[in-house]
């Protein structure tokens, strides 16, 4: 099993986020396809790649599949308003983390970010392993 460089996904991880908060600071900079969903698209990204350096030698495809998990989850639980939860969401970090509304669109975005960063890993992996001038 191979593992992950530390300084790559933690790169991944700032460049993910940083995208994912312009999608969301700045939608009018951007078609209104990619504003609408980008930020939830890579919300999920950015939650593979937190995983990828916490489990640097995991497979990729339960990587993938923890990522849709957690993100159908945080998603579920936005069904559910406690004032306390409520308040949480309120703030800046609650927000980021536990989003704000359920929409079933969200769910389409978290599988497609995880399978966005998954592909990127796996293309990634296979890179790395790839002989010099690929030759053999």
């Amino acid at each position: 099993m191979r593992e992950r460089h530390r300084g790559v996904v933690a790169l991944l991880i700032l460049v993910t986020g940083a995208l994912g908060l312009a999608s969301r600071c700045y939608p009018t900079a951007m078609p209104a396809f990619v504003a609408t969903y980008a930020g939830d698209t890579l919300w999920a990204a950015r939650v593979f790649w937190c995983l990828a350096l916490l489990f640097r030698r995991q497979a990729t495809a339960r990587l993938a599949i923890v990522t849709v998990v957690i993100a159908f989850a945080v998603e579920g639980s936005q069904l559910y308003h406690a004032p306390w939860i409520d308040t949480l969401r309120d703030t800046l970090p609650g927000r980021l983390v536990l989003g704000s509304g359920f929409l079933w669109s969200d769910l389409v975005c978290h599988v497609v970010g995880a399978g966005m960063a998954a592909a990127l890993d796996t293309a990634m992996a296979h890179r790395r392993s790839a002989p010099v001038g690929g030759i053999p």
